[in-house]
């Protein structure tokens, strides 16, 4: 492909491109960074585009690779390392979580309400809860997968008629 096509092809998709990068990042600036990265990496690496593939995928493979990539470094830059012994500097923060009875008693009832639901729709449930991925749930259950995710739904639907049925409200509550 040559210089001219590959541009006028980059040029042709920039609308698409600069929407996908504002779907991913819901900041305009950020967006334009994104675009901006992708067409430079598009460009320097316009050698490695084999002619005849999905032009389009390739470009948007690059955008998705690059929010990525910048995701995990943020994440990584944000985390905390604490080599000083039992943590001290983690443990010395001034934010603290007090674990009163009333937050207990509310997770006994809700615990309770959970052991109501229907076997059907509770298991599927607590496995998501626990940190099952619905395929693995599917596969261990013996289910379709969008038959585990419909459980799965109608469960935390359940969930929420009840907790609404009993409390109220909660938006609207005042703390006590």
């Amino acid at each position: 492909m040559s210089t001219i096509e590959f541009d006028t092809k980059l040029d042709s998709l920039s609308g698409l491109l600069h929407s996908f990068a504002y779907n991913l990042t819901k900041n305009t600036e950020d967006a334009k960074d994104l675009y901006q990265e992708t067409a430079y990496r598009a460009i320097t690496n316009r050698d490695k585009f084999r002619p005849g593939t999905n032009f389009k995928a390739w470009l948007f493979t690059i955008m998705k690779n690059i929010f990525i990539n910048n995701y995990r470094r943020k994440a990584k830059a944000n985390t905390i390392i604490d080599s000083t012994d039992n943590m001290y500097f983690i443990n010395s923060g001034s934010a603290t979580i007090s674990n009163d009875a009333h937050s207990n008693i509310l997770m006994k009832e809700l615990k309770n309400m959970i052991a109501s639901l229907e076997d059907s729709i509770r298991v599927p449930f607590e496995m998501h809860y626990q940190g099952f991925k619905y395929q693995e749930i599917a596969d261990d259950l013996d289910l379709p997968l969008g038959t585990v995710k419909s459980r799965i739904f109608f469960a935390r639907r359940a969930l929420k008629e009840m907790i609404h049925r009993q409390f109220g409200d909660l938006h609207t509550a005042k703390a006590v």
